[in-house]
């Protein structure tokens, strides 16, 4: 008799693991907070703490140098999901001034296995991901506005995030050391 060796994919494991583990987070938050404002902007923080300490495990790992230019800020942030959540969004919608560009995803690993009911249509499940965004860029000097224009959640095709370009911001030189 042979014995048939069962293989987990761990890619898959840990992405179900994640969207599972997320989900609790939100559902316990949105019996904590009676309001759904006050979830958003608890999932955008917590997303935002999280880009501030990914990006410096990105930039180790792939050996990057400080983008130029908009277009290769949206090729990293396409490696970085690719890299961190097994997903590639697909960069498009341009702006003429190229300062804002769409990231979209023909499917969201964060609502795996979601369905928001009607009484949550204000949540921003997956706003995470957008302070995530904020979070990595203003840790290295660039401030953007992210925010997601469909989802799939919502009845959209697709899920797509804008992420616009603010400003480039200055290094600061510490209170007393000017």
């Amino acid at each position: 008799m042979s014995r048939q060796s069962t293989r987990l994919d761990t890619k898959k494991v840990n992405s179900e693991l994640l969207t599972l583990t997320y989900g609790a987070l939100v559902s316990q938050m949105l019996r904590d907070f009676e309001n759904v404002d006050d979830v958003n902007k608890q999932l955008d923080r917590i997303g935002f703490n999280m880009g501030m300490r990914l990006i410096e495990d990105f930039l180790s790992r792939t050996g990057s140098g400080r983008c130029l230019d908009m277009r290769e800020t949206a090729d990293k942030i396409q490696l970085a999901f690719r890299m961190y959540l097994n997903v590639q969004p697909t960069i498009s919608n341009w702006a003429a001034s190229a300062d804002e560009f769409s990231l979209i995803f023909d499917t969201n690993p964060l609502t795996e296995f979601v369905e928001l009911p009607a009484d949550y249509q204000q949540l921003r499940y997956s706003s995470i991901l957008c302070g995530c965004i904020r979070g990595a860029l203003e840790m290295v000097q660039l401030e953007v506005q992210c925010w997601f224009s469909q989802d799939q959640l919502k009845g959209d095709a697709t899920t797509e995030i804008r992420v616009k370009f603010v400003r480039r911001l200055e290094d600061a030189v510490p209170a007393g050391e000017d």
